[in-house]
């Protein structure tokens, strides 16, 4: 009496497959997959920012902030009677030469101050990014990022448009200490390298 063997006609089928979806894995696990946003770069609540203004800037051009979507946007409220803003705004000069190429933005809207100051400081303090005239607009600016408590304040846009990161004077200060601009540019460039 023959033995009966057991019939596998499907083994090399099998093998095959093992090995198919084998270097699919392999080649899913391997892509690069698109950007998302880090929970701590930009909380999941995060609120779009009002990008619907049309400042002048120094020069009496018209900048619409809506032309930044897209971008990784700080935008900084200042005035050039402000103290702690001439501590950030070295840190904002650097941020912006480094990073302007990976689609990073800095905006700047001047407030409660009179904006003929703006140009010869601007100038002062090598300003690399638009300097805007914020006061013209300025109870409507207070409704869409106010109230504004004091400057300067300042607004990290993820290119979704929402609102990841919002300081209020110097980021680190505390009512005895004032950081640095080294401590305040670290600060800043590790939420904006977190979104770019």
């Amino acid at each position: 009496m023959r033995k009966l063997r057991a019939v596998q006609p499907f083994r090399p089928a099998v093998e095959i497959a093992v090995i198919v979806m084998t270097a699919a894995l392999t080649m899913a696990c391997s892509a690069p997959r698109p950007r998302t946003l880090d929970a701590a770069a930009c909380p999941a609540d995060a609120k779009p920012a009002n990008l619907n203004f049309t400042l002048k800037d120094t020069a009496g051009k018209e900048v619409r902030l809506a032309d930044y979507k897209g971008k990784v946007v700080l935008l900084d409220f200042w005035a050039t009677w402000c103290g702690p803003c001439k501590i950030e705004i070295p840190g904002f000069v650097a941020l912006y030469d480094k990073y302007k190429s990976q689609g990073f933005e800095v905006v700047s809207v001047v407030l409660l101050d009179k904006f003929e100051n703006a140009k010869p400081f601007a100038v002062t303090m090598k300003m690399n990014y638009p300097v805007l005239d914020g006061d013209p607009q300025q109870d409507k600016i207070d409704d869409a990022y106010g109230p504004l408590f004091g400057l300067p304040m300042s607004f990290i846009i993820a290119r979704d448009g929402r609102i990841c990161q919002k300081h209020l004077g110097l980021p680190g200060a505390t009512p005895t200490t004032s950081p640095d601009e080294k401590a305040v540019k670290d600060v800043f460039e590790k939420q904006i390298k977190a979104l770019l």
